[in-house]
This record gives C-alpha cells, sequence and structure tokens, in this order.
C-alpha cells in the first residue's frame, strides 16, 4: 500500500513537473518574423507589459503564470527588447530582462531642430525634451557652447546606447564623445591656427559644404585660413544660403546658386558682409572635414570655383585675376545649361 502511495505521488509530481515544464517551454510567440524586438516605456508596469505582449504571444496567461512564478511582474525593466520566434514563456521573461543596445547614426544635419528630430526617432526621449536638455542655459554655459553653436557638439558618429536613454543622459554622452574627439593633438593644432574648436567646428562646417570630395577639402581649408589671416571676408556661398534659409525658417528649400540681391542678406551667417567666422556651424561637418581644418594645405590661393573640367572639384587662383578667368569659364558653362 505505501508503495502504491509513493507511486502515486511520483507520478502524480511528474505530471506536474511535465504541465509547468510544457507551460515554460513550449513556443508562446505569434509573430510570423524570425525575430522582433519591443519596446517597453520608462514607468511602464506589469499591466502595461502585458498590453504590449498581447500582440506577440499566443497565450498571455501562460506567460502570467511563469512570469510572476519568476517573479518578473515585481521587477519590470524598461528598454528595448529581442523577441526570437518559438520562444517559450521562460525564454520570453529571460528576454525582458535584457536591455539590447542600438546603433544610432547621425550626420549632416543643418540645424538643431532636424538633429532632434532624427535622434527622437531612434531613441525614447522625445524631440522637446532633447532640445530642452541641449538648450539648458546652465549646460551650455559651463561647457562653453551658445544656442549658435551647440549643434557643434555632435560628433557624426555610429553610437551604441539603450533605447531607453533620456534626453540628458544622452547629451552627456555626446558632450563626453566631444571631449575624447578633441583630443591632444586635436587641441594642439587648433590653438596653432589660434581657432578654438567651437571655430574649427564653424570652418569646417562651411568646409564641407563647399568641396564633397575629402581629398580637396585641405586645399578649400587653407584658402579660408589665407583669408582669416589677411582679415579678408570669407565670401562663402554656403553661409548665403543658411543666411536665407534661416531667415525664411524654410530649411527645406533649395537653393542651387547664390547670386544678385542674395549677397546682401542681412544676417550674421552672411560672410560677405561680416569679417571672420559665423557665430556656429551652418551645418553638422563631418569628421573628414574638421580634420581637414586642422590639417590644412598650406599655399597661397585667395580663391577657388567649380571646375568645369573636373566635375565636384574647383580651380584655385592666387590672384583675382586668375580667377576672373576660372570664373568666366564657369559661368559660361552654368548658363550653357540654363541653371
Amino acid at each position: 500500500m505505501k508503495k502504491k502511495l509513493l507511486l502515486g505521488v511520483g507520478i502524480l509530481g511528474l505530471a506536474l513537473a511535465t504541465f509547468v515544464y510544457f507551460k515554460a517551454f513550449s513556443g508562446n510567440t505569434k509573430f510570423d518574423a524570425a525575430e522582433e524586438y519591443i519596446f517597453i516605456p520608462t514607468g511602464s508596469t506589469y499591466e502595461d507589459v502585458l498590453k504590449i505582449l498581447s500582440t506577440e504571444v499566443k497565450d498571455i496567461d501562460n506567460f502570467k503564470f511563469i512570469a510572476e512564478k519568476r517573479s518578473y511582474n515585481e521587477n519590470v525593466f524598461p528598454g528595448r527588447f529581442l523577441l526570437k520566434k518559438g520562444m517559450g514563456s521562460f525564454q520570453i521573461v529571460s528576454a525582458l530582462r535584457h536591455n539590447m543596445p542600438l546603433s544610432l547614426s547621425f550626420n549632416n544635419q543643418e540645424i538643431l531642430e532636424k538633429f532632434v528630430s532624427r535622434v527622437s526617432s531612434q531613441i525614447e526621449a522625445d524631440s522637446l525634451s532633447l532640445m530642452k536638455s541641449f538648450k539648458d542655459p546652465e549646460f551650455l554655459s559651463q561647457n562653453g557652447f551658445t544656442e549658435d553653436n551647440v549643434l557643434g557638439m555632435f560628433i557624426p558618429n555610429t553610437y551604441e546606447l539603450k533605447w531607453n536613454t533620456s534626453a540628458d543622459k544622452f547629451r552627456d554622452k555626446m558632450l563626453d564623445e566631444y571631449k575624447d574627439f578633441w583630443n591632444q593633438e586635436r587641441l594642439a593644432k587648433a590653438k596653432a591656427l589660434n581657432l578654438t574648436p567651437q571655430q574649427v567646428i564653424a570652418l569646417a562646417a562651411i568646409v564641407h559644404k563647399e568641396s564633397v570630395k575629402g581629398d580637396e577639402r585641405p586645399r578649400v581649408a587653407g584658402v579660408y585660413l589665407n583669408r582669416l589671416r589677411t582679415e579678408m571676408p570669407l565670401q562663402a556661398d554656403p553661409t548665403i544660403i543658411y543666411a536665407i534659409k534661416k531667415n525664411t525658417n524654410d530649411f527645406d528649400q533649395v537653393i542651387k546658386r547664390v547670386k544678385g540681391d542674395m549677397l546682401f542678406v542681412n544676417s550674421p551667417y552672411n560672410t560677405y558682409k561680416n569679417l571672420g567666422l559665423p557665430p556656429g556651424p551652418i551645418a553638422m561637418p563631418d569628421i573628414s572635414a574638421v580634420d581637414a581644418v586642422l590639417n590644412y594645405e598650406k599655399h597661397n590661393y585667395i580663391y577657388f570655383c567649380a571646375s568645369v573640367e573636373r566635375r565636384g572639384y574647383h580651380d584655385f587662383a592666387e590672384t583675382y585675376e586668375e580667377h576672373q578667368v576660372n570664373a568666366k569659364k564657369y559661368t559660361e558653362w552654368v548658363n550653357k545649361l540654363g541653371l
């Protein structure tokens, strides 16, 4: 009798173990893709998670049974989590405890507003919180930035971070990256140019806009540095385009050529009217443009214009007379094309 009782208990225990195992490890996903990411916002409750998972799991009661056995209901984590097709509830709970980092990339943003929009599309922080953080007066003052030049703090690259990174934490990470970028070597080169890092970036933004050719950018940078040394206006057409866009608050407009009354636009970014560098970058220069300024080509060129023979490149000149010859050739070419 005792043996039969023990046998019965053993069978019951085995059945219970099989039941729990089935609940824990049988496939409980219902999406068709091989894998999906789910996003759990900061401050979410266990009930919020159940609502999010309702479209991803087949049997929510099955999930709840295992989640509560594993105390997940008492320890909900915000973030980005990877679920794979065929996962059981046990694996899903484990996945919800592993916040997956993402790769955030950005480059060539013209204004802070567009940059904020790009970042907010990739992480949890929204545009308003990011903009407030970037423009915080105390932060700007403590770190030597202004609203005009803070765009230059963000070095174009690909960064790994958590989806639920807050606006302030993202800003502070970018500041750390900026400080790492401006190492002793780059700081020494900027000092030799008698420029601050922010001024280097403002000039690099112009160089970036002037030439898409990486091998030509050091030469273009040399032209502008020659103009700065002789206190000649930079006369950079990209600054005119930026000034017009900024004055009209329309950064989606396309301006192919700068001519006529455009040169007289009233703006601190008009480098035909104002000496020196603009108050901030006219775009987010890439690293090659910054290094082109720091490692500029030494020469005597003062002028340059787009080349007719070498598409994408420029013709350079030391004298205004030489420049006029190059400019005439280019003007005749674009007029012939009807631009």
